[in-house]
């Protein structure tokens, strides 16, 4: 139904591409602005010398046909029943000195290369598997935003989850640093640690986990920027307006409502509601006034520790063989210093999964140290001289220590690129350079709030940073739950 009604969407990312998609169906005009020449924000992939970087999916939660997660990415032509996923079996490896451990995609195979790994730890490596059991049922909720729920939704929603909240009480208290202490394998401390960050609350590991094991965490052949132009081929295909290299400056408030949004070359463009999928620290300070910023949204800012960020220094190899490896694998490192932060252990990712990234013969392998807000800092500090000196030096002491671990890619190595914290901030606005949306931290409440701004009428808020832990799912559904905010705010059928 063409209601003849006009949605302005800040940001042509996952959400802002999402919102436009449904705010289509649900019968508005819809147009995405977009600062950057390709859409897609951080789900995102550059080409360099004959390959292709892929700097988003790790795996994609909702690829299981019987989600609801998985209708929304079938609505927005990110994905359906004809997708081809990569061929892995494993979520990453863990080696120290002479031992190496994985966590496989196939929970009884991981049981027992654990138990055998680590005998020592076998009562708490049979409840860990037990409980990454559980944690298979936590579901995104993703028909409508949380406080659009009646009973009914809880009650069902709740059936769904049935054996989630053991995870939550068991493993909801405490930080993946302490878990890996009831561990006594030093190998096994290193597998619970490796991944994300130790500050991070155990049951995330969990769920990551988990979503690997159920068959709902695949990775689309052909990488994050195809899915991107997948979803904005769709967009378009559906009658929306898609304006690349097109940046706002500000959203036009008049009273108490939003009417429109400036761009940087001054012009003004209408619109009946506005939506903004970007990030939340660039919405409030720079399109609008950071006083309209909900409050726990602005405690978490003040609380850098309490809600700290995720970023990394990443660098991209071009390895002149199919060396395949384990597709993540961990290792110690001698130690590094890149930002404010020293580092012993690193990671490499291959990427031989995906034939379209290399020439025949050929693979990419890419590189991460994980940095932090301190991290940003250092390379905010820097000047653009200095930036492309330090880049240039810390890419050649990975590449050392990569070399030092896998010595058979001596002289098979060529460095294609690399970028840091200030690369996400440059392209994407990302407060300090984070990929996802704050961690959450033991004590402190998860980061969720309503996508709406008090105080302006016809202004939507969509994106990662809407709720922990951010992320392509939270982004998506976000996209649409604006539109249904909208279409509440109107009194009509949020069904879409």
């Amino acid at each position: 139904m063409e209601t003849g009604k006009k949605v302005v969407i800040v940001g042509g990312g996952i959400a802002g591409l999402s919102a436009g998609i449904y705010a289509l169906k649900a019968g508005y005009q819809a147009e995405i602005y977009e600062k950057n020449a390709v859409p897609g924000g951080e789900c995102m992939g550059w080409n360099r010398k004959g390959y292709h970087i892929d700097n988003c999916i790790h795996w994609l939660t909702g690829t299981d046909p019987d989600t609801k997660l998985w209708q929304v990415w079938k609505t927005v032509g990110a994905i359906d029943e004809n997708t081809e996923y990569a061929n892995t079996s494993r979520f990453y490896t863990s080696r120290l000195g002479d031992k190496e451990v994985t966590l496989w995609n196939n929970l009884e195979k991981t049981q027992e290369e654990l138990i055998k790994a680590a005998p020592e730890d076998e009562a708490e490596i049979r409840k860990f598997i037990e409980y990454v059991g559980y944690a298979k049922a936590c579901v995104i909720p993703s028909e409508k935003p949380l406080d659009m729920m009646g009973i009914k939704d809880y009650i069902s929603m709740g059936k769904d989850m049935a054996d989630f909240p053991k995870v939550m009480k068991e493993y909801g208290k405490i930080n993946i640093k302490d878990y890996s202490q009831k561990f006594k394998s030093p190998v096994m401390r290193k597998l619970m640690t490796d991944y994300l960050p130790a500050d991070y609350t155990t049951y995330s590991l969990l769920v990551s986990y988990a979503t690997m094991v159920c068959g709902n965490g695949n990775i689309p052949l052909k990488g994050s920027l195809a899915m991107s132009l997948r979803i904005a081929s769709r967009f378009k295909e559906m009658g929306g307006i898609l304006h690349l290299n097109t940046p706002v400056n500000r959203i036009v408030i008049e009273g108490k409502k939003a009417v429109g949004i400036e761009l940087e070359d001054g012009t003004n463009i209408a619109a009946d509601a506005v939506i903004t999928a970007c990030d939340v620290d660039f919405l409030f300070g720079r399109l609008i006034s950071r006083d309209y910023m909900p409050k726990a949204l602005k405690k978490a800012y003040e609380n850098r520790n309490g809600y700290p960020i995720t970023s990394g220094f990443q660098v991209a190899y071009a390895i002149d063989s199919d060396f395949s490896g384990e597709d993540t694998i961990f290792f110690d490192c001698e130690p590094l210093q890149i930002g404010s932060n020293e580092f012993s252990r690193m990671s490499v990712k291959s990427y031989a999964y995906d034939k379209s990234f290399a020439p025949e013969g050929k693979t990419v392998l890419q590189a991460n140290i994980v940095q932090s807000d301190s991290d940003y800092q250092f390379w905010e500090s820097l000047s653009k001289e200095e930036y492309s000196a330090k880049k240039a030096h810390f890419a050649e002491k990975v590449t050392k220590r990569i070399i030092r671990e896998f010595p058979e890619l001596e002289g098979k190595i060529e460095l294609l690129d690399c970028w840091t914290p200030l690369t996400y901030n440059r392209y994407c606005n990302a407060y300090h350079g984070s990929y996802m949306g704050f961690v959450t931290t033991v004590g402190n409440k998860q980061m969720r709030f309503k996508g709406v701004v008090k105080g302006v009428d016809d202004l939507y808020i969509a994106g990662q940073w809407v709720m922990s832990p951010g992320g392509l799912p939270i982004a998506v559904v976000s996209g649409k739950f604006a539109v249904q905010r909208i279409l509440k705010r109107e009194k009509r059928s949020i069904d879409i």
